[in-house]
C-alpha cells in the first residue's frame, strides 16, 4: 500500500481528463473520457470523483485503480458473460468493442441499506413491505442480509434522474426489453453477484449491492461499462461488519463525508482537504489490493503525455480495414 504521504505528493499529478491531438470525437462523462476508434471505444478513466450526479474533485490514481480492477473483474466473470474489452494498452485505457447500451441499468442488492428516499432500507423504514415491486419479511433491520440477493432495475439516467421504481412488468409490457432478453439479464446479473460476492469474501470484504450495464453486440448480451469497483459497487469489510459498524471501502465513504458536512448534491460543495482526499485514494487503493491480491503499483507519470503516446501507438498498428469494419 503506498504511504499517506505518497499519496499526498500524488494529489497535484492527479488526471483531470486527456485530449488526445489529431483525434477528434471525444465524448467527457463524468469520471471517463471516450474516443471512437473504428468499431471500438477508446475508454479512458481519469481521476475525476463523483457522487450526487456532481463531479466532485479529483483523486490520485483512481482512475487506474478503477481500469485495471474492472478489467481484472471481467477476466474472473468471463465464464458467465461475454464483455467488451478487447485490450488494455495502458493502466488507465481500455479498447472496448462498440456495442449498443441496454436501456435499462440493473442494481443487485444484497443487503437492505442506504439512505435516500429511493433506497431499498427507507423505503422499507417508511412501511412498504414491498418495494420495487418485490416482497420483504418483516423484522429486517438496517444492514441485515436479505432473504436473497434481488434485482432493481433502473432506467438509464436521463438529466441525472433515473426511474428508480421499474418492474419487470413496467420493462417488458412498456416495450424496453422483450421478455427473452430480460431473463437473460436477471440470469447473468445474479450470477455476477453471486461470483462477486465469493470472490469479496474471500478477500474480507462484503459485496453489499452493485450496478450492472448491459449490451448487444452482433445480437450477443455483453457486459459494458466497469463492474465491481469502488465506484459501481458497495463494499464493507466483513471484520467491521460484524463488530456493528460497516467501515466502507467504496465511493459511499466520500458520500458520507459531504453528507455530514450537509451537502447532498444542491449548491456548492465543500472542498475536500488534501488529506481526505488521500484517505479516499487509499480506500480505493485498499479495495484493489484485497480483491485483486495483488498491490497496486502506480504507472509512472505524467499521466496525460504517457496515456497520449500509448493511443497514438495503438492507433497506428490498426489497418485502416480494421477501423472501418
Amino acid at each position: 500500500m503506498l504511504t499517506h504521504d505518497q499519496l499526498l505528493q500524488a494529489i497535484p499529478t492527479a488526471l483531470a481528463g486527456v485530449t488526445v491531438p489529431g483525434w477528434a470525437g471525444k465524448q467527457a462523462g463524468k469520471v471517463r473520457d471516450i474516443y471512437p476508434l473504428g468499431r471500438y471505444r477508446v475508454l479512458i478513466t481519469t481521476d475525476r470523483i463523483s457522487a450526487f450526479d456532481r463531479v466532485l474533485g479529483l483523486i490520485p490514481y483512481k482512475g487506474q485503480v478503477l481500469n485495471q480492477l474492472s478489467v481484472w473483474w471481467f477476466e474472473q466473470t468471463r465464464d458467465i458473460v461475454a464483455n467488451h474489452v478487447v485490450a488494455t494498452p495502458d493502466p488507465n485505457v481500455t479498447i472496448a468493442r462498440e456495442a449498443t447500451p441496454l436501456p435499462v441499468e440493473v442494481v443487485v442488492r444484497g443487503y437492505i441499506t442506504g439512505v435516500t428516499k429511493t433506497s431499498l432500507w427507507y423505503l422499507y423504514a417508511q412501511g412498504e413491505r414491498a418495494p420495487y415491486g418485490i416482497p420483504l419479511p418483516d423484522g429486517l433491520r438496517k444492514n441485515d442480509p436479505l432473504p436473497q440477493p434481488i434485482i432493481t432495475p433502473t432506467t438509464k439516467a436521463t438529466g441525472g434522474a433515473h426511474d428508480e421504481q421499474l418492474t419487470r412488468e413496467q420493462i417488458v409490457r412498456g416495450g424496453l426489453l422483450n421478455a427473452g432478453l430480460w431473463e437473460q439479464v436477471e440470469h447473468a446479473a445474479l450470477a455476477l453477484f453471486a461470483r462477486g460476492q465469493e470472490l469479496a469474501r474471500r478477500a474480507g470484504l462484503i459485496l453489499v449491492d452493485t450496478k450492472y450495464e448491459f449490451g448487444l453486440c452482433d445480437g450477443q448480451l455483453i457486459l459494458i461499462d466497469e463492474i465491481h469497483t469502488p465506484d459501481s459497487s458497495r463494499y464493507w469489510s466483513a471484520e467491521s461488519y460484524t463488530a456493528g459498524e460497516p467501515e466502507h471501502f467504496d465511493k459511499e465513504f466520500l458520500r458520507q463525508w459531504f453528507a455530514a458536512r450537509g451537502y447532498r448534491g444542491d449548491g456548492e460543495p465543500p472542498a475536500m482537504s488534501p488529506d481526505f482526499v488521500a484517505q479516499v485514494a487509499a480506500r480505493y487503493i485498499a479495495a484493489f489490493e484485497k480483491l485483486a491480491g495483488q498491490p497496486f503499483v502506480p504507472a509512472e507519470l505524467p499521466a496525460e503525455a504517457r496515456i497520449i503516446r500509448t493511443l497514438q501507438t495503438w492507433r497506428a498498428t490498426l489497418s485502416q480495414t480494421e477501423l472501418e469494419n
